[in-house]
């Protein structure tokens, strides 16, 4: 069994307050991969309320996005599409309750007899922020599933730290596949 976690392709982050070129870019992969993947999929939703600029949050980034009901809260209508799952609204960067409905899944899997899951697999945005923390999270809580990044279906605030996020997640022992370099080197 595998999971794949589908982080923040809302359209704030892709063409909306925060949006970026590379973001749009990665919508056609993502939604690929989701369409290809056997296993159970996990969304989340980066979600603020209307206090956002009074948040530790929202003085640091001072840019309102993902205002809970806006249309750019909103997934991509291509990846909203493929949603069978309720997304899971996180007020921050990385999310425990992710970790904790993962648990929940695998438990539930446990009980059924179902065999243990083989990988857990990120895809989304941004690489930099919410990606690389949901993947320490997700380390740290099964440190013995491997947990694995796409890089291909990721993008960053900055293609730089895009890569510079991909380099610290190696050095955690998180899987990095699909890497630029590695594509180029196959050719």
């Amino acid at each position: 069994m595998k999971i794949l976690v589908v982080v923040d392709m809302q359209n704030d982050f892709i063409d909306g307050a925060l949006g970026t070129k590379e973001a749009q870019e990665i919508v056609p992969k993502v939604a690929e991969k989701i369409r290809k993947f056997e296993g159970k999929i996990f969304y989340t939703r980066d979600t603020h309320e209307k206090n956002y600029l009074d948040t530790q949050e929202g003085k640091k980034l001072p840019v309102v996005h993902c205002i809970r009901g806006t249309e750019g809260w909103a997934l991509h209508p291509e990846i909203e599409r493929l949603r069978t799952e309720e997304p899971v609204d996180k007020p921050a960067f990385g999310s425990i309750e992710l970790g904790y409905a993962i648990k929940e899944y695998l438990t539930e899997q446990i009980v059924l007899g179902e065999e243990n899951v083989e990988s857990i697999t990120l895809a989304g945005l941004c690489t930099d922020i919410c990606v690389i923390s949901n993947a320490m999270i997700l380390k740290a809580m099964f440190p013995e599933i491997p947990v694995t990044v796409d890089a291909s279906c990721c993008a960053g605030v900055t293609p730089e730290s895009h890569k510079n996020a991909l380099e610290a997640m190696k050095m955690c022992q998180i899987q990095i596949e699909n890497e630029l370099s590695d594509v180029r080197n196959m050719v």
